[in-house]
């Protein structure tokens, strides 16, 4: 083949020209991918603060040759700083570093809360920083893996109308996928991630030691394939997907799942009753279980409650 057919070569973000530095102040598992994943889009990081042992190892692997300093001078480094830390731990920490003049105007300030949208940044903003909301909706391990997840990893953004094409930008170079959300719509909106992220790791957890108690020897590679398609189902198909005895007002299947969880598990009761009753209540609002049934099956969980 003649060299001049010859497909051109990738470029490497390395030899692009860096057109921000970027700083991190809590080099958490959130925080430190980000910013690997911005380096790959050609920025360039600068500096972190982190003091646990978990972010040291954290920042060496995913962020090699950036020093650790204090969030002060990870401020007077960067362009473009990002705020990973825990929710609770933001508004004070806004406060904090624009009281000490650490902000400087012009500068990108950005947090990755699903909570708050950009009022958390305000005193930021009154510093003359350019605040901006971008949440990636992943979980995250704190490993490399993470920066190849982001790629089609959905970003609730919020930032005002001026900055709006600035962060669907900065989400596009890290992979990501922009969904805008209002700032009165940033509590629900987390709310809705939180319940059906966190509490399905607890209900898979709930069931896999359930098996374990049953006699299971592998109940990961059980449940595998029938959370990934009740998964796939749900997503497809909203509540059509509901299956189950629930779902079909197997009342007496259920009062044994009650009689058993009490018996080997009782800390599940609670949970398994009142995401019961739910499903019973979507069952029945869309045409699935029918009304002559569900009365034997709400007098079942009734009657769990007063056990």
């Amino acid at each position: 083949m003649n060299a001049s057919h010859l497909p051109a070569p990738h470029p490497d973000p390395s030899d692009r020209p860096a057109r921000l530095t970027v700083g991190v102040v809590g080099a958490g598992r959130v925080g430190a991918t980000l910013a690997a994943a911005l380096r790959q889009a050609g920025h360039r990081p600068v500096a972190a603060s982190g003091v646990s042992d978990a972010s040291v190892r954290r920042a060496a692997a995913l962020l090699p040759d950036v020093p650790l300093v204090t969030p002060a001078e990870v401020l007077a480094r960067a362009d473009l700083v990002l705020l990973t830390v825990p929710d609770d731990a933001l508004p004070s920490l806004v406060e904090g570093l624009a009281e000490t003049g650490a902000i400087r105007p012009g500068q990108l300030v950005v947090h990755t809360s699903g909570r708050y949208g950009t009022a958390v940044l305000a005193p930021a903003l009154r510093a003359g920083a350019l605040p901006l909301a971008l949440h990636p909706v992943m979980t995250f391990t704190g490993t490399s893996v993470d920066v190849q997840r982001l790629a089609g990893c959905s970003f609730g953004i919020t930032a005002p109308e001026e900055l709006r094409l600035a962060a669907e930008a900065l989400v596009i170079e890290m992979g990501g996928e922009p969904e805008w959300i209002e700032e009165e719509a940033r509590p629900l909106y987390h709310a809705a991630l939180a319940l059906g992220a966190n509490h399905l790791v607890t209900l898979v957890a709930q069931s896999m030691e359930l098996l374990r108690t049953a006699g299971v020897a592998a109940p990961d590679r059980m449940l595998g394939p029938l959370l990934g398609a009740a998964l796939d189902n749900a997503l497809r198909s909203g509540d059509g997907a509901l299956t189950g005895p629930v779902a079909r007002g197997d009342a007496g299947t259920v009062a044994a799942h009650v009689s058993e969880l009490r018996k080997h598990a009782p800390q599940t009761v609670a949970g398994y009753l009142a995401m019961a009753r739910t499903t019973a209540d979507r069952a029945l609002a869309h045409g699935l279980l029918k009304p002559e049934l569900a009365e034997d099956l709400l007098g079942v969980l009734a009657e769990g409650d007063l056990r």
